[in-house]
């Protein structure tokens, strides 16, 4: 007799290998076709809300790796959040005005601005930017992200744009909003302003140079005749012709330095590096004395015919240079303040494109760069340069065409950070109304709002929205008037930020509109757009504040760490200046990717991987998966290695879900369900060790620890259940007789374990998880695994008794599992079912194993086990007694003592003669 065939061998169609690619087509379809994201919607409807308010991505190319990290960290949660009761609705948006847009156009159109029309301009960028919406929705929806992706919010939606210049109208009306000459950042290939937000820092080589700036004054404490001269150190030769100041520090020393027939004067601090540096030698130090002295000096410019006088400033520092500053008030944010202080001119003889205007005539029409080499000529030629070399340094560039930037002073919309205590009240919301994670965001956000400058809301551009301001032709007056604020709104609601552009502004002010200062009846308005990082910035209003399905303030902000100086900032002066409170409840930050060496992914590099091809090869689940095992409060790593190690994951766990699958075949929880009491002690053990990795998970993915989760996740599939209890469970699964009570026990442990598993990795795992559910049978109403509740933790299946007992049958099993294994290096045995185990224990421990020989030897995997005393625990491999059962494999001194199944042990003659 074929024995085999009465086993009770798992039967499923739920298939072993995963095909990723070809099924979550299927599983994104059944989503769409059954509206599974509404009736989600419709079910939370009335429950506690919980708001996730997206950072939109720039409509201007496919996504990239870091977008889709991010966007995937936002779904698990919004999924976690959801399946434990809370209305999360969530609204994705997408950035569609600004430079990134525009600067793409460009390059794929081959013309620069002035090669077009606005209004032309303005029509292309609309169309190129809703062609990206489009493709990145799909790219996004293909990761299997809910939202509402049928109606996200656009930047460039009227209703949006009319929202922007409402906040900017509030923030004019309450003060914070003003236009001043003062430098500001500038990118000449560009020609534009930029934010603080819109800078990268990388290296560059740049000139290194000691200029002398000659003495007019007679100095009183000098006696010698000699050619006096301060001695400054720049990078940036191209600003010495605006050049007004020399700054001191009061408080540091300065030494008159005789070098052959002149005398320099320079920080007594900077004296040794500087000699190191340029190779001077030092004659004599001729006097030293205290910054505060020499203020008032007058000097005279090397090249430029004018004079000038020393400053005084407390920036000054020793620690680089010569402790005699440079000061040029039109090119640098501390020269801006310093001349202001001493009401200086803020000069910056250069134009749009960065080249010198007629006020230098020497280099006039030259741009700033090319001009360095020429002006080093030019100190040499009229001996005022003192030594030259070269330095690589950190220096910013423009984030989008990737050129060096100039610092400028240029006429500019600017917000006044400190208005009404904007700075101060930012940094107090940030400490106390705020929670950071990680906890050391709070830090940084609030080191970069104590140092950032007013922010400039200008952009010389064509694709935005206007600035809301007109000039009275009369008298130059500025106007940031209310009615037209409010009358602007309603046209651009109805008709988009175009009109501003379209409309002659007698039609866009009130009939009869007068200038409040002259009474003047012709104006012009602004030619400016308002900064991309602006528009963002007020999403919290035009969004959060006015969709009904949300609330504010939003409970979470999710974005990169970059946005600590940009989205979370601009959204937090905002949210402040115009509603006195943070637009968030907490922010969570990310770090950003790298490949296996932690280098930065760059296309010259040759190591950018694309999401794209990942979720075409492998799946999107692969791809959540690696998100999830990251801990993105670092930088995250990926490359080929990683993803095949999430792969090897991936298959532990899907594995997992098919052997529960495959041993429930025959099992109805409603009719074939064991209650606590009759199970088995292991089966107990397991239902209550599972109910701390619900606790643990939930908690984990209540602090957005991700990888914990899954690590715990994976740990107990791996070693609790794959490497322990399923392997113990095959015999009483497949030779039990069917509805044995033995085998219910069994099953019905599994099949808490399967939905409950299903479930805790449903936000990282969607398309796996959505099919397993399919495979559930019995006491699923749910249509879909997102309609369904997260698991609880459920007490009455808690026994901390066993669990201890039990833990101490894993010590005693991992000592078992190893000396089976030595006597199978030896030979003694071919497998652990022909071994009888026998356990020597001390008193306290054979009163808690007497009586459990059947458990443990199901436990070991061994075909017998004895257990006698002794004084210390240890172990002991011995053949096992009897022969073989062709049915269960188990040795037994029973086999062969029946006739009509001589082949079988006590137990399987007993199963086989039931079924007749």
């Amino acid at each position: 007799m074929d024995y085999s065939k009465t086993l009770n061998l798992p039967r499923t169609k739920f298939p072993m290998r995963a095909n990723l690619p070809q099924k979550e087509p299927q599983i994104l379809k059944f989503w769409e076709e059954r509206k599974i994201y509404q009736k989600i919607r419709e079910k939370r409807k009335g429950s506690p809300k919980y708001v996730l308010h997206d950072g939109p991505p720039y409509a201007n190319g496919d996504i990239h790796l870091g977008q889709a990290l991010n966007k995937i960290l936002k779904d698990i949660i919004i999924k976690y959040k959801t399946m434990q009761g809370f209305d999360a609705p969530f609204i994705p948006g997408w950035d569609c005005h600004g430079l990134p847009v525009e600067h793409q156009l460009f390059k794929k159109l081959k013309i620069d601005k002035n090669e077009i029309s606005r209004l032309e301009f303005r029509g292309k960028a609309k169309r190129y930017a809703y062609h990206f919406v489009a493709k990145q929705r799909e790219e996004f929806k293909r990761l299997g992200i809910f939202g509402r992706w049928e109606n996200p919010y656009l930047t460039m939606d009227p209703a949006y744009e009319a929202e922007i210049i409402g906040v900017f109208g509030e923030l004019a009306k309450k003060g914070y909003i003003y236009r001043g000459l003062k430098p500001v950042h500038w990118c000449l290939k560009c020609q534009t302003a930029l934010a603080e937000a819109e800078i990268e820092y990388k290296e560059r080589e740049d000139f290194s140079i000691y200029v002398k700036f000659a003495v007019k004054d007679n100095l009183p404490f000098l006696s010698s005749n000699l050619p006096v001269y301060f001695l400054i150190w720049t990078t940036t030769p191209w600003t010495l012709p605006a050049n007004l100041g020399i700054a001191l520090h009061p408080e540091v020393s300065y030494s008159f330095v005789q070098m052959n027939e002149e005398i320099l004067i320079l920080g007594k601090d900077s004296l040794s590096r500087v000699r190191e540096e340029t190779g001077m030698k030092e004659e004599k130090v001729l006097l030293t004395l205290k910054g505060e002295k020499l203020e008032g000096v007058k000097y005279t410019h090397p090249f430029m015919d004018r004079e000038s006088r020393v400053l005084l400033a407390d920036f000054v520092d020793t620690e680089e240079g010569t402790g005699c500053v440079h000061i040029a008030p039109g090119h640098g944010e501390e020269d801006y303040l310093l001349g202001l202080k001493y009401n200086l001119p803020i000069f910056s003889p250069v134009n749009d494109e960065g080249k010198f205007t007629s006020e230098v005539k020497d280099f006039e029409g030259i741009s700033v760069f090319k001009s360095n080499p020429l002006i080093l000529r030019k100190l040499e030629e009229e001996n005022y340069l003192f030594h030259a070399g070269k330095i690589y340094h950190s220096y910013p560039h423009c984030w989008r065409c990737k050129s060096p930037l100039i610092f400028r002073a240029t006429s500019q919309w600017f917000m006044n950070v400190d208005k009404h205590d904007l700075r101060k009240r930012a940094m107090e919301a940030v400490a106390q109304k705020v929670r950071w994670i990680p906890s050391q965001s709070a830090t940084r956000i609030k080191s970069m709002l104590s140092e950032r400058p007013d922010w400039c809301l200008s952009r010389q551009r064509y694709w935005g929205v206007g600035i809301p301001v007109i000039y009275c032709q009369n008298c130059g007056e500025m106007l940031v008037d209310e009615k037209i604020i409010k009358q602007l709104q309603n046209l651009v609601r109805e008709e988009g930020s175009d009109v501003w552009f379209k409309k002659k502004v007698e039609e866009i002010i009130p009939p009869g509109f007068k200038c409040p200062r002259c009474g003047g009846s012709k104006f012009r308005k602004e030619e400016d757009i308002v900064d991309v990082w602006f528009e963002s910035g007020v999403s919290h209003q035009a969004v959060v504040a006015q969709e009904k399905s949300l609330g504010y303030p939003a409970d979470l902000y999710l974005e990169g760490s970059d946005q600590h100086r940009g989205w979370f900032q601009t959204s937090l002066l905002t949210s402040i200046a115009c509603r006195g409170e943070p637009p968030y409840r907490e922010v969570l930050t990310h770090g950003f990717i790298v490949d296996s060496q932690g280098k930065k992914m760059s296309k010259s590099i040759g190591n950018v991987i694309d999401p794209q091809q990942i979720v075409k090869e492998k799946g999107a689940d692969i791809l959540r998966l690696w998100v999830s095992l990251e801990d993105y409060t670092q930088d995250i790593r990926i490359s080929e290695e990683i993803l095949n190690y999430v792969v090897e994951v991936y298959r532990r766990i899907r594995n997992a879900y098919r052997f529960l699958l495959g041993n429930l075949y025959d099992f109805d929880p409603l009719r074939d369900r064991v209650s606590i009491r009759e199970m088995r002690e292991v089966d107990r053990y397991i239902l209550s060790y599972f109910q701390t990795i619900i606790r643990q998970i939930t908690a984990n993915f209540e602090a957005f620890k991700f990888h914990e989760a899954v690590r715990i996740f994976h740990n107990f599939v791996k070693n609790k259940l794959s490497s322990f209890y399923f392997d113990i469970l095959k015999d009483r699964l497949y030779t039990f007789p069917a509805k044995s009570k033995e085998r219910r026990s069994a099953q019905t442990v599994l099949y808490h374990l399967l939905v409950n598993l299903t479930k805790l990795m449903a936000p990282i795992l969607p398309f796996t998880s959505e099919e397993v559910w399919k495979y559930i049978q019995g006491l699923r109403l749910e249509e879909s695994i997102f309609l369904a509740s997260w698991p609880k933790r459920d007490e009455k299946l808690v026994d901390r008794e066993l669990e201890d007992k039990w833990e101490r049958i894993m010590e005693i099993r991992d000592k078992v599992l190893k000396k089976l294994e030595e006597a199978r290096q030896a030979k003694d045995i071919a497998a652990s079912l022909e071994a009888k185990i026998i356990v020597s224990f001390p008193n306290s421990l054979i009163s808690l194993l007497r009586g459990s020989e059947d458990m443990l030897r199901e436990a070991f995997i061994v075909s017998q086990v004895e257990l006698k005393e002794g004084k210390k625990m240890e172990v002991e491999v011995e053949r096992a007694k009897g022969r073989k059962c062709e049915r269960c494999w188990n040795y037994s001194p029973y086999v062969g003592k029946n006739e009509d199944h001589p082949a079988l042990c006590e137990r399987c003659w007993k199963v086989i003669s039931s079924k007749g």
